[in-house]
């Protein structure tokens, strides 16, 4: 991706995000912020991103959980994965509503 370019894989497989156990999670992610740390002390990237890709839809190619750290240098030709836009406000906030627990899906029948 750019130079730099890191991955952090927990050593006890697991095939995503939603088979890793809280123990693991607190060590990838603390993992994650001292391969960070390393990469911005040596490397002086502008910023980093931290990537995790879960189910084939969401592009994960390689099923064994990971999280790659891409140092970012401007310019570097990397795109979004997303294209950025304002929501519906009303949509968020019903989302947010569902995520809460306090309105169901809405489901055709």
């Amino acid at each position: 991706m750019t130079p730099g370019h890191c991955l952090v894989i927990p050593k006890r497989h697991v095939r995503d995000i939603f088979e890793l156990d809280d123990d693991d999670a607190a060590h990838v992610m603390q993992a994650c912020r001292s391969v960070a740390n390393i990469v911005r002390d040596r490397l002086e990237p502008l910023g980093i991103n931290l990537v995790n890709n879960n189910g084939a839809a969401a592009d994960q190619s390689q099923f064994h959980f990971h999280i790659h750290l891409i140092p970012r240098y401007g310019r570097d030709r990397l795109l979004h994965p997303w294209e950025r836009s304002y929501g519906n406000p009303d949509q968020i906030r019903s989302i947010a509503e569902i995520l809460r627990g306090e309105r169901e899906i809405p489901r055709s029948e």
